[in-house]
């Protein structure tokens, strides 16, 4: 049920869509609080209206962001009003296709539309940072140790323990907890850049061939590798390990186009930040599915596994935990 104060609210700050000439549509988005309506008027275009609620703060940061964005280059919707009582957002209507649209397409069709998101996500890392001054928008807390041990924390109670019944005294002494707490304070001892924090393929929409960012409010100060890794292990979409090199690759040529070439240990940091990206997405998957009872969710669950075992089988130090992850029966 569309509520009619929605249509009210539109015709009277946009003149053309008058009230009786509206066409609106809602639009599945996610699991977050937000709520996704495309509004449209025969002949005059359309546009997104984003009702999003009081659970998240970052939610009233979106158009400060947005705006940020934009002036350093990285494609984002063009925001047309933005009512803070409310909690209402009119924004520009980037069409129906995102990245995951083309998960079946040829590789050779799909590698120059990652190129392009690539892109965009490389100048955020390189650029936003040097912008200084009154003019930044209100960030999320950053990527610190503590939050590295909550990603670890939510896969092992939401995904480990509440899906695949693993007993809480077998994840506190028997999932080489130890090692992945230096991985977490390695991680958060690196310089950080701003990161989108979400960066995967229904995130990333397709207009006219080109890449634009959605879903940004999470960003914050993190490490590049996180929002790279988030990409190229995205659970949405298959990837071959080839076509994974491949990108990396592309994303290495970028930063030294933004004249910021990559470090050594570029390639194992990726590693580490699949790992722990993996394990956020895993724990998101377990509590959206059994607690927040959308259980379409669960479904996303082989493939981030199956990805997670084969980076974390390549980290140093952590045999134990592989072993966990071996005996984890998906069900059926």
């Amino acid at each position: 049920m569309i509520p009619d104060i929605l249509l009210d609210q539109t015709a009277a700050r946009f003149p053309k869509f008058f009230r009786d000439r509206i066409r609106i549509e809602p639009l599945e988005k996610g699991g977050s609080d937000r709520k996704y309506y495309r509004i449209a008027l025969s002949g005059e275009g359309s546009l997104i209206l984003v009702k999003y609620g009081s659970q998240r703060e970052e939610n009233r940061h979106y158009c400060d962001i947005a705006a940020f964005l934009r002036s350093i280059g990285v494609r984002v919707p063009e925001i047309f009003h933005h009512d803070t009582q409310e909690g209402l957002i009119w924004m520009e209507d980037l069409g129906g296709d995102d990245l995951w649209q083309f998960r079946d397409e040829p590789w050779s069709e799909r590698k120059p539309l990652y190129r392009s998101a690539l892109r965009q996500v490389v100048r955020l890392h390189t650029r936003g940072h040097r912008v200084t001054g009154d003019v930044l928008p209100r960030f999320e807390i950053a990527f610190d140790a503590d939050l590295y041990r909550w990603e670890q924390h939510y896969f092992f109670e939401n995904c480990a323990g509440r899906y695949f019944g693993v007993p809480p005294a077998v994840i506190e002494l028997g999932c080489g907890r130890a090692r992945l707490e230096e991985i977490a304070q390695r991680l958060a001892a690196l310089p950080r850049v701003l990161v989108h924090r979400d960066f995967q393929s229904q995130n990333i929409m397709i207009l006219n061939g080109q890449a634009c960012l959605i879903d940004f409010q999470g960003m914050r100060p993190g490490l590049a590798a996180y929002d790279l890794a988030s990409l190229i292990y995205d659970p949405y979409v298959t990837l071959s390990d080839e076509e994974r090199a491949e990108l990396l690759d592309e994303a290495e040529a970028l930063y030294a186009e933004e004249g910021e070439p990559v470090t050594d240990d570029f390639r194992e940091l990726c590693d580490l930040c699949a790992l722990q990206r993996l394990m956020q997405a895993l724990g998101a998957y377990g509590f959206l599915g059994l607690v927040k009872e959308h259980p379409h969710f669960l479904g996303h669950i082989p493939p981030a596994l199956a990805s997670l075992r084969k980076v974390a089988a390549r980290i140093d130090g952590l045999e134990v935990f592989s072993r966990l992850l071996e005996r984890l029966e998906v069900k059926e």
